[in-house]
């Protein structure tokens, strides 16, 4: 394809200024013209009909000539600027967008099909960023400023969002959303991408019914949430559970379901909520289960705790690289909260409290897999013992540089099938025997 001249890049460089130029005056143009008081009175898509008349109706008055298109995609952008989150909106409406990643207003990455890329989408400035930036924040009760720079949030439709700005962030205000669509991913969809198998999920679905504790462990953006999400669902409807997290983002089928999320301090440094003191609180509201999004401090100890007085059936996740990781993680984060526990009785609360580590894993080229699901065990002197039962198996690369191989069953049958049996639960006898079962 040949390269463009420099005269092409300048004309399509004068073009877009002035689109953006056009956009901005229009937009002057409308916050002069709104009615506040008349508005007030119209809600949802009526009223974005009636801002939608105002905005045609200029467009024809500063520029007549626009072709269809041009007309249609500026009023959908100038429409995204009064109600939505700019050009944010493009992104976050675009099929097959998991990540958005902006650093700085004129560099925008998406990720789409476990690749990275680089997006058209940009921002005019800086302080175009953080305006939409604060509008999302604000809608949380979040706030983000030079004394409070970094800020995590969540976006309507309950996609996560993690921001960091200047004078932290050298080139600009940073944004990273992990999206979640309003539509969450269902277990025939995990199925389908290869996620884990049928047996895998008769697995898990019983371990849910049968209230074993369980954690799923994983790195960044390994699954983990949509995983819990999935899991939950085998929950049965008439417990009451409560979730709590930093951005609330999961996803709960469940009829009775109370959401708790924690606080930052105040811009005088007071007022914070922590998971750990959410987590006192839920044990005295009646809970069947609690799920915590993520364990990242010393809440870890109080969810121990909890699954260990009659809360089976808890869940939460954590960040760590394998089942055994997972442990020593869980034995660093308690350490955090300035408890000093002699790790053989630290990790005794691990294995009375803890039935299944399920394994999520992010593998190169974009698959994301359920790479363990491992029983935990006892103790044997000071050592944990825990033994998988299901595992992956990577085989090797593909031509498109993605990671393939199987699923297998190690041949171990689970301890606690006297305790699914006991819960009504019965799997096919076969389950565990040791084969390959499929890609």
């Amino acid at each position: 394809m040949a390269t463009q001249s420099f005269a092409q890049r300048s004309r399509s460089d004068n073009t877009a200024n002035d689109f953006e130029t056009l956009k901005r005056t229009i937009h002057g143009k409308l916050v002069e013209k709104l009615d506040l008081s008349r508005l007030g009175d119209l809600e949802g898509e009526t009223l974005r009909r009636e801002i939608r008349l105002v905005i045609e109706h200029l467009c024809d008055t500063e520029n007549p000539l626009l072709n269809r298109s041009e007309r249609e995609r500026l009023i959908e952008e100038i429409l995204d600027e009064t109600f939505g989150f700019g050009p944010l909106e493009m992104l976050l409406k675009e099929a097959g967008v998991a990540d958005i990643m902006i650093n700085g207003p004129k560099h925008v990455f998406v990720e789409k099909d476990g690749r990275i890329q680089r997006s058209k989408v940009t921002f005019r400035d800086n302080d175009h960023l953080l305006q939409i930036l604060d509008r999302i924040v604000s809608k949380v009760g979040r706030r983000v400023d030079e004394t409070s720079p970094m800020v995590d949030a969540r976006l309507p439709d309950g996609s996560r969002l993690n921001a960091i700005i200047p004078p932290l962030a050298i080139d600009g205000a940073s944004l990273t959303i992990r999206k979640f669509g309003a539509n969450p991913l269902t277990l025939e969809d995990l199925l389908r991408f290869g996620a884990f198998t049928p047996e895998m999920v008769m697995l898990m679905e019983a371990a849910m019914k049968a209230r074993l504790n369980c954690i799923i462990s994983g790195g960044t953006g390994s699954g983990k949430t949509t995983l819990l999400n999935t899991l939950s669902s085998f929950i049965p409807g008439d417990q009451r559970v409560i979730t709590i997290e930093d951005a609330a983002e999961l996803q709960l089928q469940q009829e009775h379901v109370l959401r708790l999320e924690t606080r930052p301090p105040n811009i005088e440094g007071k007022g914070r909520i922590s998971a750990t003191d959410l987590v006192k609180n839920a044990l005295r509201m009646r809970p069947d289960r609690i799920i915590i999004g993520e364990c990242r401090g010393p809440e870890a100890l109080d969810m121990l705790q909890a699954m260990n007085t009659g809360h089976e059936g808890s869940l939460t996740t954590i960040h760590a690289n394998s089942p055994r990781d997972a442990v020593s993680r869980l034995e660093t984060m308690i350490s955090m909260g300035g408890i000093e526990l002699p790790m053989k009785a630290l990790r005794q609360q691990f294995t009375s409290a803890v039935d299944l580590i399920i394994q999520a894993s992010r593998l190169q080229g974009g698959p994301r897999k359920v790479t363990y699901i491992t029983e935990v065990l006892g103790m044997e002197g000071e050592t944990v013992i825990m033994q998988d039962i299901f595992k992956f198996e990577q085989e090797g690369i593909d031509e498109n540089g993605r990671a393939f191989g199987a699923f297998v069953s190690t041949g171990v049958r689970p301890s606690f099938m006297d305790r699914l049996e006991a819960s009504g639960v019965r799997l096919p006898s076969n389950i565990f025997a040791p084969k390959r079962l499929g890609n």
